[in-house]
């Protein structure tokens, strides 16, 4: 195979946490590395580059993805949020509040990519089970914490989210 073949490079365009970035669209380059190496966002951790750890985990469209299995060209026109995007005006959002106070991160490096699938499910589902949110981390390895903490931390985002919603936690 020769540069010849393969398909011409293009812009790739996409909402990085609500603001249009456009990067250079090499149809090989994964998603990861591109919000890393081209857009500085190294929030975005690189653990095993097989979707394996969910080190890398960002929210695309509202879905949390792997971001080592995506090509950029593929999230070409996509909505992409980072753990960087989650604290707002100097205030950090409640699943990152809630790590802290529950000390539900150790080493920090899985946090970024627990953090965005955390985000995810109380955006979907404010008042999580416990049952819930371990199916719904259990794409995301972690070898410091044993996962109590952040189940907790889950759970006090949740009960944080609802009451700020207005909502008397049952």
């Amino acid at each position: 195979m020769t540069a010849r073949d393969l398909p011409p490079v293009r812009a790739v365009r996409l909402d990085i946490n609500g603001a249009t970035r456009e990067l250079a669209g090499d149809p090989a380059r994964r998603l990861s590395d591109a919000l890393r190496d081209e857009l500085g966002l190294t929030g975005t951790k690189i653990g095993c580059h097989a979707g394996d750890c969910g080190a890398c985990t960002v929210l695309l469209d509202g879905v949390p993805v792997k971001s080592c299995t995506v090509l950029a060209v593929q999230a070409d026109g996509c909505a992409v949020s980072t753990v960087e995007g989650l604290e707002q005006n100097g205030k950090l959002h409640a699943i990152q509040q809630a790590f802290w106070d529950e000390h539900g991160l150790q080493c920090g490096f899985c946090t970024p990519g627990m953090l965005m699938t955390c985000s995810s499910l109380l955006a979907h589902n404010p008042k999580p089970t416990e049952l819930e949110i371990r199916e719904s981390i259990s794409g995301n390895l972690c070898r410091c914490t044993g996962y109590v903490n952040i189940i907790k931390a889950v759970q006090n985002a949740s009960a944080t989210l609802q009451k700020e919603a207005g909502h008397v936690a049952a």
